[in-house]
């Protein structure tokens, strides 16, 4: 597993303390997966009810906050498949 990974899981496990409703999957390309659910935050790439997949940069600037979710989406910087209520509810958290 990257250390991008094992870092975004050490830092989105703080942001999201409360876990989520749903499970979602972040996809770091060239870097591996994360899931995100009711227990927390993990490495893996299980099935997931929406899948948000960003190069590294992108993802990076999510958790540091440099980067608008809504703005990287729109500008194709970002992509979703699957519960887009999810995907949003996540964003806020990010943000």
């Amino acid at each position: 597993m990257s250390d991008v990974v094992n870092a975004a899981v050490a830092a989105l496990s703080e942001k999201l303390s409360g876990g989520l409703p749903g499970t979602a999957k972040f996809v770091i390309s060239g870097e591996g997966a994360l899931m995100i659910d009711g227990a927390g935050v993990r490495a893996g790439d299980d099935e997931a009810d929406v899948t948000i997949t960003a190069d590294r940069e992108t993802f990076e600037g999510l958790l540091s906050g440099d980067v608008n979710p809504t703005a990287a989406f729109m500008q194709g910087k970002l992509s979703i498949d699957g519960d887009m209520g999810l995907a949003m509810q996540l964003g806020a958290a990010l943000g």
